[in-house]
């Protein structure tokens, strides 16, 4: 993000479905350029990976912005992650939070449907795959999520109006 921006709450907040902040998902390369800058890293996919997309990194301060832009979309913006400390969901923040408080945040947003599992380095993934969220936990904190564009029951693109 252009330093000589203002940073404000509403900058990290994460509206499942939408985006964070001014970031939408739909948005063009060139909208997101526009937004944050250049990314200070680009990574391509892989040849075998399923899905061809780009990856833009921002590296601000101690924290990481990545967005993902796949080709199957015309390279529209369809995933956000972060490690933001200042990350916020249903206005509440939640870098750092523990498992059963999220648990329980998204509870009461209707988010009720969770998937748990402990990857291979002992980190915890919550999932909302109705909320098209990913949530890390480490040490019992949350540490970075990881959330998408909506998605229809036919695996159709539900792009924000």
């Amino acid at each position: 993000m252009n330093p000589t921006q203002p940073s404000s709450i509403e900058e990290n907040d994460i509206i499942l479905g939408i985006g964070m902040g001014p970031l939408r998902f739909g948005a063009t390369m060139d909208e997101v350029r526009t937004l944050v800058g250049e990314p200070e890293e680009i990574e391509e996919s892989e040849d075998d990976d399923e899905f061809e997309h780009q990856a833009w990194n921002y590296h601000e301060d101690e924290y990481l912005l990545s967005l993902y832009f796949d080709r199957e979309d015309d390279f529209r913006l369809s995933c956000i992650e972060t490690d933001n400390p200042g990350m916020r969901l249903f206005g509440e923040p939640i870098y750092g939070v523990g498992l059963e408080e999220i648990k329980s945040l998204m509870a009461r947003h209707g988010q009720k449907e969770a998937e748990i599992e402990t990857m291979e380095e002992g980190a915890v993934r919550l999932s909302y795959e109705k909320g098209m969220i990913d949530l890390y936990f480490e040490e019992g904190e949350l540490q970075f999520v990881n959330f998408g564009v909506f998605i229809d029951d036919n695996l159709e693109v539900q792009w924000p109006k």
